[in-house]
């Protein structure tokens, strides 16, 4: 497999705070420098801030590795990177010279053996970490990058520790100085050429793509785009434009339900009030046809018509009244309004106000 350099990032942010405890100006122990098992990453008696030099004593860091370094206070002055042709170790105590071929350098610190003349032709361009400007460091030795194929190679396999939420599991990294487009071997120690997709494989390097699937497959890198066709396009711009259309039929039909429902309230409240109005006027027919049929008394008057209402002068008429009840004003079935013939009120059609 591949290493990736910022992967580690994720995996040491969970343990400086547990081993950087030490600040500045207390004793600490270089002997304790080491690197942290699993993850490889350094770690001092002192904290993000300081190193443990030469006196055993946190002295404040000179220069720093990464471009936003972890752990400092936000009123702090960062230490600057180093210059081109230098370095930053582990420690970062001070900038050092980039060192030539075969000289000893600290766990993939590639960034720390010197580039070869050819560096252009030998540096990776593919973003997977395999050297920088050519260079590498394996087994903590600077070397170049330039194995070609069927050439002997040197390989260096790491366990690293990966963490879940609920478990963890062992990541066998595989590096090698062969160059880009070719790998190590394992077992016959020889750089040869990458596969390509749909190639049967063991490892990521093995694959062009430094993908290896789960299926022992060569597959397309991790990060590439997914292509599709142009029916694909097609099938979902009718399915939203269907959707659309439908939900607009459906609203429609929802609310001519509602309207005809609405409608119908009406005319079932319209139907009671004239049923109202019918019985009204068959009580006030009622009461009349019953005081005009009482026997006359003397004088060709009714009596009890007289002792009811007192004089002629005062009775009140029970018919031909200029006042009439609303409640003899109903809508009808047909959507128009009635009278009673007896009425002098004319009504208004419903659906037109104007007409008389």
């Amino acid at each position: 497999m591949v290493f990736f350099p910022l992967t580690l990032l994720f995996f040491s942010l969970g343990f400086q705070d547990a081993v950087y405890a030490v600040e500045g100006n207390q004793t600490c122990s270089q002997s304790d420098q080491r690197l942290q098992l699993g993850t490889y990453q350094f770690t001092s008696d002192c904290d993000a801030m300081w190193f443990c030099n030469s006196t055993q004593i946190c002295d404040w860091k000179t220069c720093r590795r990464d471009e936003f370094p972890f752990g400092y206070w936000t009123n702090v002055t960062v230490p600057p990177r180093c210059p081109r042709g230098q370095f930053c170790p582990d420690e970062e105590d001070a900038c050092q010279d980039l060192l030539p071929v075969g000289s000893p350098c600290q766990f993939n610190r590639d960034d720390e053996c010197e580039a070869p003349p050819n560096f252009k032709d030998l540096a990776d361009t593919t973003g997977f970490g395999l050297n920088v400007n050519g260079s590498v460091c394996l087994n903590n030795i600077c070397m170049w990058a330039n194995g070609t194929a069927g050439a002997s190679c040197t390989v260096e396999n790491t366990a690293y520790t990966v963490y879940t939420l609920t478990s963890e599991f062992i990541d066998i990294v595989s590096r090698d100085d062969c160059k880009v487009g070719l790998y190590c071997d394992a077992s016959q120690k020889q750089c040869l050429t990458q596969k390509d997709i749909g190639v049967t494989c063991t490892g990521d390097k093995e694959c062009s793509s430094f993908n290896c699937n789960a299926n022992g497959v060569c597959d397309k890198t991790a990060d590439a785009p997914v292509h599709v066709g142009f029916w694909v396009y097609i099938v979902v711009g009718i399915a939203i434009f269907g959707g659309m259309i439908a939900t607009l039929i459906g609203m429609f039909f929802m609310h001519r339900k509602q309207r005809e429902a609405d409608r119908e309230k009406r005319l079932q409240y319209w139907r009671e009030q004239n049923a109202f109005r019918q019985n009204i006027i068959q009580m006030q027919e009622t009461a009349r046809n019953s005081l005009m049929s009482l026997p006359l008394g003397p004088g060709g008057g009714n009596s009890q018509h007289n002792s009811m209402y007192g004089s002629d002068e005062s009775q009140i008429p029970l018919t031909g009244g200029s006042k009439s009840s609303g409640l003899r004003h109903y809508v009808s079935d047909d959507g128009f309004y009635d009278q009673d013939e007896d009425d002098g009120v004319v009504m208004r059609d419903r659906k037109d106000p104007s007409r008389f």
